[in-house]
């Protein structure tokens, strides 16, 4: 019985009957590809001639080096290691192939040239590409999708502006986890609201959710309402000490309103229990550990006040884990309809009436730019509720400064309301209301009124005595 193994590894039978290992070669799928040591190609199978659409003579003599100076088959003799299973492009025939390639070794150990056989997977990666682009194009809808129905804890924000979905979509996401978070707007855009909704859509949402205006308690007070303090800490101290905002939201939520008003060595203190999660009670010596999630909000540039040297860049960096923007209503006019038809919705149920907007309104609230965010929408619909006479909010029920902003729709609307068509007593009663709203606006703050009308501070004051406001 002849042993076809051993006669096939016999140095004679490869010499001698050469053309059955090529007859093996040509009769197998794969493309085979053989090269020597400058990488000139020598042999090629016909399945090399069939995929590559490159006859035999024109392929053999070619110097792979110059026509695919990137084949995989370059790369294995440059570096004497096999591979196996790459995806290689061939450019001369436009083709993904995949196999594998080794090098051949001389009795000296030096590379003689090189092996690969390989397949054409062009129509198979272009199908995995497919199926990547369809994955990827799912992954987006099933994204959109999410924006569009976020949970019950987001029902507030009524938006059908884009950035401000966007906004939502990763505050709903970073809501589910521990993460401090850090909201930056304007006054009025409500920062509050969405810290709340963060708070109801955590895990923290069955313990405390804790609040504190920075801006609003004096810098000597705000240590001990954050920390606490122990009996006798300082004179006046409650009899056996109190507990601190941050001890109170233990387990749940802190709310650090308006953090950009703190004091820098507040900021260090702050710091520390971001860092440590820990802190000590005024005039006391206990160490407290917490376990408590910490949103914070902004209206100021800290990256200029950082600059100024008012604001820690290390507290700003501990802060800025997860930042969410909210724009200002100037620049989401496309939401001031909805939200001022949603503010009507509850005017409505609180009266059982169907209080609605006339045309003439809508255009005023759409072109006015909102300085004072939702919560100025939310005080000038208050107002027109107030003294309307109808089921319909018309112009005249309007703050009278709504309308300076363009001063011919503001003729072409509301001239007619006025009771005279003296132009001095008009201007009067709208220079009046001006002042009224930017005193409202600004709490009554003076200067920021001032900066906010546009004139002197002589002209101011000489307004307000004219018109008996409170100097």
């Amino acid at each position: 019985m002849i042993d076809h193994k051993n006669k096939l590894n016999s140095d004679k039978f490869i010499y001698k009957d050469n053309d059955i290992l090529i007859e093996v070669l040509d009769n197998i799928s794969d493309a085979v590809m053989i090269n020597n040591a400058d990488a000139v190609i020598v042999y090629v199978n016909k399945a090399y001639e069939k995929i590559l659409g490159i006859p035999a003579h024109k392929a053999i003599g070619t110097k792979l080096r110059e026509v695919e100076p990137g084949a995989i088959a370059i790369k294995v003799m440059d570096t004497g290691v096999a591979s196996h299973n790459i995806v290689d492009y061939i450019r001369t025939a436009n083709i993904n192939a995949v196999g594998f390639s080794f090098p051949i070794f001389d009795s000296s150990n030096k590379i003689k040239g090189s092996v690969s056989i390989f397949n054409d997977v062009t129509e198979i990666k272009k199908l995995k590409d497919e199926l990547n682009i369809s994955k990827e194009v799912t992954k987006y809808y099933q994204l959109e999708l999410e924006k569009k129905h976020l949970s019950q804890s987001f029902s507030e924000y009524i938006c059908s502006n884009y950035k401000t979905k966007e906004m939502l979509f990763l505050a709903s996401k970073v809501a589910k986890t521990d993460s401090t978070v850090l909201i930056r707007g304007e006054s009025g855009v409500g920062k509050e609201v969405l810290a709340r909704a963060i708070y109801n859509e955590s895990k923290r949402n069955k313990m405390p959710f804790i609040k504190v205006n920075c801006a609003s308690i004096p810098e000597n007070l705000l240590e001990s309402e954050l920390f606490g303090y122990d009996d006798g800490a300082f004179t006046g101290a409650k009899k056996g000490g109190k507990l601190g905002k941050f001890e109170l939201a233990q387990g749940g939520t802190i709310f650090l309103d308006e953090i950009g008003d703190m004091t820098f060595n507040m900021q260090a203190k702050i710091l520390r229990v971001l860092q440590e999660k820990e802190i000590e009670r005024v005039g006391g010596t206990k160490t407290i550990h917490l376990d408590v999630r910490v949103i914070a909000a902004t209206n100021r540039n800290l990256e200029s006040m950082i600059e100024e040297g008012t604001f820690r860049s290390d507290l700003y960096y501990r802060l800025n884990v997860v930042p969410l923007n909210i724009p200002p209503l100037r620049e989401r006019k496309d939401d001031v309809l909805i939200i001022a038809r949603n503010i009507l919705e509850k005017f409505n149920k609180d009266s059982a009436e169907k209080i609605t907007l006339s045309t003439d309104v809508i255009r005023v609230l759409q072109n006015y730019d909102w300085p004072g965010n939702i919560r100025e929408l939310q005080n000038v619909l208050e107002h027109a509720n107030i003294v309307r006479v109808s089921n319909q909010i018309e112009v005249s029920d309007l703050s009278k400064y709504l309308l300076v902003k363009n001063y011919e729709e503001y003729n072409e609307l509301e001239i007619k309301h006025f009771k005279s068509y003296n132009f001095k007593e008009n201007i009067e009663v709208i220079e009046k209301e001006l002042i009224s709203e930017a005193l409202n606006r600004n709490n009554n703050n003076k200067s920021k009124a001032i900066r906010e009308l546009g004139i002197s501070r002589r002209a101011f004051y000489e307004k307000l005595s004219k018109y008996g406001f409170e100097l």
